[in-house]
């Protein structure tokens, strides 16, 4: 019985574990139901992403749930990066939005939201994942943030998997500035 109390007091520990490893690009992630936001004019539009798409620039991916809470965890970085001005022929950060972890009931208001963001910044890349596509591939945590810097090449720079503290924050816009 002792040995079954402690495995059990192990598994919270186990569910924290990504799978996404440094130097590795990320496992490969399709997005067809919903996928990235494009605009048409005023209206928006979807069409299928995949994570093959994240080569060539520097990457800041923020991987969220559809809930206020995970937005407002790595809230934080994004503002450092708003600020930093970055070169957009060389960056770019891409939002991954799981509204399959929204709030029960509020997946329209993820996905309005979504559309509203995407037309006040209309260079940003912002995916609506309707199944957990890129959560399941990459083993996150639910209910959660995550960031994830990619360098040109696509593969993994630094990765958290929930909030970020101020030294997380100053060693990934060092990274950025030293893959420009």
């Amino acid at each position: 019985m002792k040995h079954m109390v402690l495995s059990l007091a192990l598994l919270p520990c186990l569910a924290l574990a990504h799978n996404l490893k440094d130097a590795a690009p990320v496992p490969p992630v399709n997005v067809s139901e919903q996928g990235e936001l494009v605009l048409n004019g005023a209206d928006v539009g979807y069409q299928p992403w995949q994570s093959q798409a994240l080569k060539g620039k520097v990457f800041l991916v923020q991987h969220i749930a559809g809930r206020s809470s995970a937005k407002a965890l790595n809230a934080p970085m994004i503002e450092a990066i708003k600020a930093a001005k970055l070169p957009q022929d060389k960056y770019q950060t891409v939002t991954i939005i799981n509204s399959n972890d929204a709030i029960w009931g509020t997946s329209s208001f993820v996905k309005s939201s979504a559309e509203e963001s995407k037309k006040e910044f209309p260079w940003s890349v912002i995916v609506l994942d309707g199944k957990g596509m890129a959560r399941n591939a990459w083993g996150l945590t639910a209910e959660s943030s995550a960031i994830i810097l990619l360098d040109k090449s696509g593969k993994v720079l630094f990765v958290k998997d929930g909030q970020l503290g101020a030294n997380d924050i100053t060693t990934v816009m060092g990274l950025i500035k030293s893959q420009l």
